[in-house]
């Protein structure tokens, strides 16, 4: 009834935007394949065990990103364990303890403001404050990368644990619980899945962050532990991408192919992780 209502002007109209929506919609699903594919295709070639499993040696000449690796998945967990407990616990007080509107609004505020900063501008904060409060080591890019994030962190557990219903936490409060209580039996059960998927995903954005990390982490490719990496300098995958890109060195530039389709991998694997562990954890919720 309602197409046979329209004139043909405004069928028109609606036809060209569906023509338009559809053409976008395309344009950026290509756009995205494109990409994929052929990082996929100009990297996967070069990645051999050899590249994956040893240091680079100057003077044998060959190449290996096997410290950048480990460096990499380092300074995750070491932003990750800064970050999520700050994010999740300043979620928690502004959600459920804060009683002044305007104090919450003007962090909420400060931490959007915070998210819209380029990432070379808090790596020169890092190296003005961290880098030489501790030297150039992964600490503190970890602790620069935790500040970048801290603001995501925040507003994703904020949001979801504005989606639990306000009549569990009062039911529980009619029960005579305390609301310390009332957040960890019922608020954070409650919407565990989004605050997963929003760690999982501040996850990635550390693994694909370069820009900060050039000032705070330094370039070294050495093989060191956990602990004693967080003390000395070291180049993450998308810090030694930069630096293999512009090496004149006879398979750099393969090396770098090879690091960016890695890289492209992990994103990937980080995304499907974030939806799996989201679509996990509202299924033991709905059960």
């Amino acid at each position: 009834m309602l197409k046979r209502s329209m004139s043909p002007a405004r069928r028109a109209r609606a036809a060209l935007a569906k023509a338009l929506m559809l053409l976008s919609t395309a344009l950026t699903c290509g756009l995205a394949l494109f990409l994929i594919g052929w990082v996929l295709a100009s990297g996967i070639p070069h990645i051999t065990w050899e590249l994956v499993s040893t240091k680079p040696s100057y003077l044998a000449g060959s190449i290996g990103i096997l410290p950048d690796i480990l460096n990499t998945l380092y300074i995750i967990l070491a932003a990750l364990l800064i970050v999520l407990p700050l994010g999740v616990g300043a979620a928690i007080y502004l959600t459920e303890y804060a009683q002044n509107k305007r104090l919450t609004a003007a962090i909420e505020y400060a931490a959007e403001t915070l998210s819209g900063i380029p990432s070379i501008i808090f790596g020169l904060v890092g190296m003005l404050v961290f880098a030489n409060t501790f030297g150039s080591c992964l600490l503190a890019g970890a602790l620069t990368l935790a500040v970048m994030n801290l603001p995501t962190v925040m507003r994703t557990a904020q949001e979801s644990l504005k989606t639990v219903p306000m009549s569990l936490r009062e039911g529980a409060f009619g029960l005579g619980a305390g609301r310390w209580r009332v957040i960890r039996t019922v608020v954070l059960p409650g919407c565990v899945d989004g605050i997963v998927t929003g760690c999982v995903l501040s996850a990635g954005r550390v693994l694909g962050e370069s820009a900060a990390l050039l000032f705070t982490a330094g370039f070294a490719h050495t093989l060191n532990g956990f602990f004693s990496a967080l003390r000395s300098p070291g180049a993450t995958l998308t810090v030694a991408l930069y630096l293999y890109v512009s090496d004149p060195t006879p398979g750099a530039a393969g090396a770098s192919f090879a690091i960016a389709a890695i890289l492209m991998l992990l994103t990937l694997c980080v995304n499907l992780a974030a939806a799996l562990t989201g679509r996990y954890f509202k299924k033991g919720r709905a059960l």
